[in-house]
């Protein structure tokens, strides 16, 4: 790539709709064509592995603590010259999250901190060359060794694109829809490639 910033392109959803998968495709296909990637992620598991609650248990704290860990991935993944970064969980997917969890647990979270949040996910938007928001398909089949509540997987769906809506984001949404799938994965690689060549 001739720029000194690499694109940025995120994914954010609820929990097992694809969006890993769907950046690893996009990686492989983005090496194919000779561009480094760096891809950042697991965001949710090593907020777990620090002690933080996750998931329907989501708190003000663990969510900035997210947010917080996605922006110095980012920025450390950009430092080290990748053409381009891989965004398993933008930053809005955490404030998502929260909603939801506060919803599950029919609390109403803080105003003045649910702002905060979402001024510190903000940040992060023009940074993202693209943005795919994954959309529930609960007639897949998830990996039952997991503990999914299915309202509350519902529930971030339902926040993840509630702000979204409310917000104006660009993004495209991505179905289960093997279809829709390889578009999100052409878009990436044809916005990369032509980004390459100016």
């Amino acid at each position: 790539m001739t720029s000194s910033t690499p694109l940025r392109i995120a994914v954010l959803g609820t929990h097992s709709t694809g969006k890993t998968t769907l950046l690893k495709r996009i990686e492989m296909e983005l090496r194919d064509h000779g561009l480094t990637v760096a891809r950042i992620g697991r965001l949710g598991k090593r907020a777990a592995a620090a002690g933080l609650p996750t998931m329907q248990h989501h708190t003000v704290r663990s969510t900035e603590w997210i947010i917080a860990t996605g922006i110095l991935d980012e920025t450390h993944a950009a430092a080290q010259g990748a053409d381009v970064v891989l965004v398993d969980r933008a930053a809005h997917e955490a404030v998502a999250y929260f909603e939801a969890a506060t919803a599950f647990r029919a609390e109403i979270p803080p105003r003045l901190e649910r702002e905060r949040l979402l001024i510190l996910a903000s940040t992060q938007l023009p940074k993202y060359d693209l943005l795919f928001a994954t959309v529930l398909d609960e007639t897949v089949t998830v990996d039952t060794s997991h503990d999914y509540d299915a309202g509350f997987r519902r529930l971030v769906d339902d926040r993840v694109h509630q702000l979204l809506t409310n917000d104006v984001i660009p993004h495209q949404r991505v179905t289960s829809d093997p279809d829709s799938q390889a578009h999100a994965v052409d878009v990436a690689v044809q916005h990369c490639l032509k980004e390459q060549l100016i």
